[in-house]
């Protein structure tokens, strides 16, 4: 016997048949977790620092090592990376897992880059 034949010679039956998939799917979808602002983008911390008149070698060597050594390992980084430029200025950006908090993170990479600052 054909399915849509089965149906349509019962028309009741996929009627009711229908409105309990209906049901089921309301049932199901007071269940789902839904968040009003998912975590999307792993929250990151960017530190900037100036060294006037110094090109990005220098830079690197000078400023990047000291800061990269002092903020890696802080609580749920994922990853950092290093960019600088010809005017003298670092860019470290520390990207973090998802879910952290980015307060406590700025706080920690804050009290981590002022432990780096007298080097």
């Amino acid at each position: 016997m054909n399915l849509s034949k089965f149906f349509i010679d019962r028309p009741i039956f996929a009627g009711v048949l229908s409105l309990l998939i209906f049901l089921g799917g309301l049932v199901a979808v007071r269940g789902l977790p839904i968040s009003e602002y998912p975590d999307v983008v792993p929250p990151s911390i960017v530190v900037r620092a100036q060294y006037p008149g110094a090109n990005p070698q220098v830079i690197a060597e000078t400023v990047a090592t000291p800061l990269e050594e002092a903020i890696n390992g802080v609580e749920n980084m994922m990853y950092m990376k290093s960019v600088a430029s010809s005017d003298g200025v670092l860019q470290l950006n520390v990207t973090f897992k998802p879910g952290t908090d980015p307060d406590r993170a700025q706080v920690e990479v804050q009290n981590r880059v002022s432990r780096a600052l007298p080097r």
